[in-house]
């Protein structure tokens, strides 16, 4: 029978990275290293690399800049799928009075920005200074400073197990918070979005204010996933976490950020378990004090136990 390699092979002519070490893949800097590791370039060269896997029944997974993951220290089975600066074509889309762009779905954020102030396209400004993806951002509905991704996305390219491809359009009741209600094996690999025409030079002053905004109140110069759990209804979860006295608890290498208490960081030797470890003691203490259970933003990905995980 032919080996994993062989298999994976089979399914990619292109280069493959083998036994890729995930920490260059994740914000977090932590985790271990995929079987293997590939970055197709556009839609159709991931179309036919996930049919083909799929054909094999070699597993696969799909994920962006890292900026929402939390990847096993043991690693993740088969193939992770990177979609980056390869998989990240603009296009111009709507009219001049309304405006707007296909995205792939590896399009920074800060890109997609950048490409928006150029062409005179508002509305999407909020999303400045979040870390990640266009791809990402759809699947967490990724928001900040009264605007949603759900406000301004149009419709979606969903990619399947089986490698198809199809347009859908979306509305705001398809989303809710952080999230959306497409099912999980769907993945997303462009999204058009709408604005409105705006000024170039208004534009990028906006995201810059945006920006400013962001860093006065988020730590700096250390690895995280930006907000780790999600807001609870009617509160904040980072509130909760400093008023339980959390803020500089540290376990291994991971730390309840000093300076914002929903931001977990890495000291600079953590592992993926400490970031568990941290989670849960979070999680504990906040309940009971509070009576209020955490849900945690970040996916967990590759060989975690899942009674571990969820217990």
């Amino acid at each position: 029978m032919p080996s994993l390699r062989e298999r994976i092979r089979g399914c990619w002519p292109g280069e493959i990275h083998w036994d890729c070490p995930l920490v260059r893949y994740s914000t977090l800097r932590v985790g271990g290293s995929a079987d293997a590791l590939i970055e197709p370039a556009g839609r159709e060269e991931l179309a036919g690399l996930v049919r083909r896997l799929s054909e094999n029944l070699i597993p696969w997974l799909v994920i962006g800049r890292g900026s929402n993951i939390l990847a096993s220290d043991r690693g993740v089975a088969g193939v992770v799928i990177v979609l980056g600066r390869r998989f990240s074509a603009l296009d111009w889309a709507g009219t001049a009075e309304a405006p707007g762009c296909l995205v792939e779905a590896g399009c920074s954020l800060p890109r997609l920005l950048a490409w928006c102030a150029g062409h005179g396209i508002s509305g999407l400004e909020f999303l400045a200074g979040i870390p990640g993806t266009v791809g990402g951002a759809i699947m967490m509905n990724a928001g900040a400073f009264g605007g949603e991704i759900s406000q301004v996305l149009r419709l979606a390219e969903l990619l399947d197990g089986a490698g198809r491809i199809e347009a859908r359009r979306l509305s705001a009741e398809d989303f809710c918070y952080r999230g959306w209600r497409e099912p999980h094996h769907k993945v997303v690999v462009a999204g058009l979005f709408a604005g409105r025409a705006g000024e170039p030079q208004e534009i990028v002053r906006r995201c810059q204010d945006y920006v400013r905004q962001r860093r006065a109140k988020q730590p700096r110069a250390v690895a995280s996933a930006g907000s780790f759990f999600r807001n609870p209804p009617g509160e904040a979860a980072g509130r909760l976490i400093e008023q339980t006295g959390l803020k500089g608890l540290t376990v291994g290498g991971a730390q309840v950020s000093p300076a914002h208490a929903n931001f977990l960081v890495n000291r600079g030797q953590a592992t993926a378990y400490d970031f568990w470890r941290l989670m849960r003691l979070v999680q504990s203490r906040v309940e009971d004090r509070f009576g209020v259970r955490l849900e945690p933003e970040v996916r967990f990905v590759g060989r975690w136990d899942e009674l571990e995980i969820s217990r």
